[in-house]
C-alpha cells in the first residue's frame, strides 16, 4: 500500500466536520463540551499515541537521517493503530481551535500559522543560512532563541504544571542544562544519588515524616537527573520496570496457583522462589 496524503482536502475535512459536530444542530456531546472539560481527553490522546508508538518496537526509535530497512509496512496493524491515534490527537487541536473560533479568540489556521513562522524562526540554520555544529547547538540556539522572544520570562517558566513529576524533574534538567547549569558529568548527579539516599536514611531515623518526604523527593531527583546524563528517558525506564513487574508478579500468581493455595498462603521464601522462576522464564 503506498502511502498517500491529500493535506490541503484532508485537513479542510476534519475542520468541516467538526463546525457540523458543533453546529447548532449537531452532535449534543459536542456541544456540552468546553475547553476545561476537554483537557482530559487531550491528554489521554496523547498517552494513547505514545502507547501506539511503543508497539512499533524497534522501528519506533529509528531516526529520519538513519539508514537500514524499515520493518514494518503501512499494512502492519501496528502502524495503523499509530496512525488511528495520531486522528484522535489532531482531533483534539481541531476541536479546541473551532470552540476557540466560538468564542471569536482564533481559529486553526492561526494555530497552523503560528507554529510554521515559530518553527521556521528557531530554525535559522535550515531558512536563514545559519551554520551549526550540531544537534546540541540547534538545542541550545533553540533556547537562547526562545528566551529571546519570551523577554523576562525565566528559564523554567513554560513547563506545564500539571506534567508527572518525573517527566517535569526531566524537563527541568534539560532547560537548566541549556544555560549552563548542570553537572559536567554523569558521575555529579550520581554521586548526589548516595548523598542524597544517607539523608533520607538520617531523616528515617529521626521518624520526621515531612523530612523524609523531602530527602526522598531529592533522591528521586538526582536519580531522573542521572539518567538524563545518560540520555534515558527515566519515564520509558520506569515504565518498562512497571510492566516487567507486571509480567513476572502474573507468573508469580500462576504459579502459587498451580500449587493449590492462595498467593498470600505462601512464605516469603517461597513467593521469592517463584519470583525467581519467573525471571528464568522470561530470560529464556
Amino acid at each position: 500500500m503506498s502511502v498517500k496524503h491529500p493535506m490541503t482536502s484532508g485537513f479542510a475535512r476534519i475542520v468541516s466536520v467538526m463546525q457540523r459536530l458543533l453546529a447548532a444542530d449537531g452532535c449534543p456531546w459536542d456541544r456540552e463540551q468546553t475547553l476545561a472539560s476537554l483537557k482530559r481527553y487531550a491528554v489521554e490522546e496523547a498517552f494513547e499515541v505514545c502507547d501506539a508508538i511503543d508497539g512499533l518496537g524497534d522501528d519506533a526509535k529509528r531516526a529520519i537521517t538513519e539508514a537500514g530497512e524499515i520493518t514494518r509496512s503501512a499494512d502492519d496493524p501496528r502502524v495503523a493503530h499509530l496512525r488511528e491515534e495520531l486522528g484522535d490527537l489532531l482531533l483534539q487541536v481541531v476541536f479546541q481551535s473551532e470552540m476557540a473560533r466560538s468564542f471569536g479568540w482564533f481559529t486553526v489556521e492561526h494555530v497552523v500559522h503560528d507554529i510554521c513562522e515559530k518553527l521556521e524562526r528557531r530554525h535559522p540554520h535550515v531558512f536563514a543560512g545559519e551554520q551549526v555544529a550540531g544537534s546540541a547547538e540547534v538545542i541550545s540556539n533553540w533556547e537562547k532563541l526562545k528566551l529571546a522572544e519570551k523577554k523576562g520570562r525565566g528559564t523554567l517558566e513554560g513547563i506545564p504544571r500539571g506534567m508527572p513529576a518525573l517527566l517535569f524533574a526531566l524537563r527541568m534538567g534539560d532547560k537548566a542544562s541549556r544555560v549552563g547549569f548542570d553537572w559536567p558529568d554523569a558521575a555529579g548527579p550520581r554521586a548526589r544519588i548516595d548523598e542524597e539516599l544517607a539523608e533520607f536514611d538520617a531523616a528515617v531515623g529521626s521518624g520526621d515524616r515531612e523530612a523524609m518526604t523531602d530527602e526522598l523527593g531529592d533522591v528521586l531527583f538526582s536519580v531522573v537527573n542521572t539518567a538524563r546524563k545518560h540520555g534515558i528517558d527515566p519515564e520509558d525506564a520506569l515504565t518498562r520496570c512497571n510492566r516487567r513487574f507486571a509480567s513476572r508478579f502474573g507468573r508469580v500468581e500462576a504459579l502459587a496457583k498451580e500449587a493449590g493455595r492462595a498467593i498470600d498462603a505462601h512464605s516469603e521464601a517461597e513467593l521469592e522462589g517463584y519470583w525467581q522462576r519467573a525471571k528464568a522464564d522470561e530470560r529464556q
